[in-house]
């Protein structure tokens, strides 16, 4: 009795850590600091957010809002993969976007998910009617008291060839096509899902990145990182927090949702705050 008393207990606990795993948001906060920043975005706060995959945090998104109320985001940025093509359901999605166009601006770029669902089409429009600000390789001015910054959005290269592993003469194309030697005096902001074109963006000058799609590489090892992540294979690179190249910093979120494996390890589902501040020590 005592036996299966513990084995029950193990198994128990075994499934009250992965239900955690897979259920309890983290929140990461990161400051980024630029001499480029305009002083009225001092203290600037922006919200990331990735990857969802129709993925329901209690009744009608309740426990996610709850963290995003709290936030009190300035802007928000998601970077693709909002709904998952396997088990394509719009709805779940459209019920939050629904909720956060409240709290602040929120502007959106695709990810691989969103074209190989076949239904990209119809939901663009969707997100629009909603106040979502689709930015398919274009460029938006935010203003705040007479300053601005920029923000820089790309589709995901799926659109072109619906593969795994899309050759980046469609990435160059598409940022020649949106980031201008013209803009380099301001401050910058790409968004874009891949995180594994790192070297890529950064050739364009822009100060920060936003990007998921590596879901924290699913499972991770504490200490060393994540497991595999497509497109970079095992023991990937870029899957979590920040990275710098040249002038470019890229912060990568390990996004909310699953996509192919359901269960995520030592990998919670993430949200990042960012906060821009002004580099005064240049």
């Amino acid at each position: 009795m005592k036996k299966i008393l513990w084995i029950a207990s193990l198994l128990l606990a075994a499934i009250l850590f992965l239900f955690d795993q897979n259920n309890r948001i983290g929140i990461s906060s990161i400051e980024v600091k630029d001499s480029q920043l305009p002083s009225e975005f001092q203290n600037y706060k922006i919200l990331h957010i990735s990857d969802l995959h129709n993925k329901r945090f209690g009744k009608n998104q309740e426990k996610l809002m709850k963290e995003i109320v709290e936030i009190s985001p300035d802007l928000i940025v998601i970077t693709g993969d909002l709904i998952d093509r396997r088990r394509y359901n719009e709805e779940i999605s459209l019920q939050f976007i629904k909720q956060i166009v409240k709290l602040a601006p929120v502007y959106f770029v695709t990810g691989n998910h969103e074209w190989w669902s076949g239904k990209w089409n119809s939901l663009h429009p969707k997100l629009e009617q909603y106040g979502v600000k689709v930015l398919s390789n274009s460029a938006e001015v935010i203003e705040k008291e007479g300053e601005s910054i920029l923000l820089f959005g790309i589709d995901d290269p799926a659109k072109y060839s619906g593969g795994y592993y899309e050759k980046d003469v469609y990435l160059e194309g598409d940022l020649k096509s949106v980031i201008e030697e013209k803009y380099r005096d301001k401050f910058s902001i790409l968004l874009a899902h891949r995180p594994e074109k790192f070297k890529t963006y950064s050739k364009y000058g822009v100060n920060l990145i936003f990007s998921g799609h590596a879901h924290g590489g699913q499972f991770r090892i504490p200490g060393i990182g994540g497991i595999w992540v497509p497109g970079q294979g095992f023991l990937p690179k870029y899957t979590s927090g920040v990275y710098q190249s040249e002038n470019s910093k890229m912060i990568v979120s390990r996004g909310l949702g699953n996509s192919i494996f359901p269960q995520r390890l030592f990998n919670r589902p993430e949200l990042i705050v960012v906060t821009l501040n002004i580099d005064n020590t240049l």
